[in-house]
């Protein structure tokens, strides 16, 4: 009888060391949330992850047409304990954790711009092409609880076209501590009047061109949006990808002859290879 107990003992200790080894290794990511991607594992040094995405979405800010469209998915990470270097795309960036319930974020990004092209229908003829542009991507995250279950988020978004801002709150579901699961972001979105022209803005020259009015926006609200992410891995090496975004514009965004939809939205999927 003390032999089954002595074994009993053992069992329940090493099922402790166990389960709690489980843990430990479960919680690789950076911040357990699904939109802050993390390939590390956990590891300190190198980690890639490439992949692809298919988006159905707008064809432009505003615009009531929609397609298909593939992207290239993952990044190039580096880690160094709580800090993050990464190449994601078009965006070159670190972001770094901070007692545990800051999450900062900087990134310099590529924006495209819009293209007279980028309407099938026509309703972007006479307004020309933008200029690409770089921008800087400013972000913070702060958890209102240990296990980041909800949490604040603020984003400002600057360049040569003006300045936007974001500032919103969050929720993640499930329990996984892996950077998997699902979570949604509920935020408000406002811009000056430069970025609210870049988009929506026709100026005097465009007017004449394209037969609409000429039309000039004031900073301000911009909209109000939600976003849905999800993410799971399949194995050690595969992993899988989905987001659901919508953005509802103001009053003052639908007035815009450019604005032909009051809202804007866009569903994404996609696999990730983890080197």
């Amino acid at each position: 009888m003390k032999k089954l107990t002595s074994l009993l003992s053992i069992m329940f200790i090493q099922g402790l060391f166990y389960q709690t080894a489980l843990a430990q290794d479960e919680k690789t990511a950076l911040v357990p949330l699904p939109s802050v991607d993390d390939f590390t594992k956990g590891e300190d040094g190198w980690a890639f992850g490439l992949g692809l995405g298919i988006e159905y979405e707008s064809a432009y800010e505003g615009s009531d047409e929609f397609g298909f469209e593939a992207q290239p998915a993952g990044a190039v990470q580096w880690r160094s304990g709580d800090d993050i270097f990464y190449f994601a795309g078009e965006a070159l960036g670190w972001r770094g954790l901070r007692a545990d319930t800051w999450l900062f974020d900087a990134a310099v990004a590529f924006d495209e711009g819009r293209e007279e092209g980028d309407s099938d229908d026509g309703y972007l003829d006479g307004l020309g092409d933008q200029e690409e542009d770089t921008e800087l991507v400013l972000q913070t995250r702060y958890a209102l609880d240990a296990d980041w279950r909800y949490w604040l988020v603020g984003r400002v978004v600057t360049g040569g076209s003006g300045n936007l801002g974001l500032f919103g709150v969050g929720y993640r579901f499930g329990d996984q501590l892996d950077g998997t699961g699902s979570e949604i972001n509920l935020v408000g979105v406002f811009h000056d009047s430069e970025y609210a022209n870049k988009g929506f803005g026709i100026n005097a020259e465009q007017s004449a061109a394209s037969g609409l009015p000429e039309t000039n926006l004031s900073g301000g609200f911009r909209s109000i949006g939600i976003d849905y992410t999800y993410r799971y891995y399949l194995n050690d090496n595969w992993q899988i990808f989905g987001e659901a975004l919508y953005e509802h514009f103001s009053s003052d965004v639908q007035d815009s002859p450019i604005a032909r939809s009051n809202y804007e939205a866009e569903v994404s999927v996609g696999f990730i290879y983890l080197f």
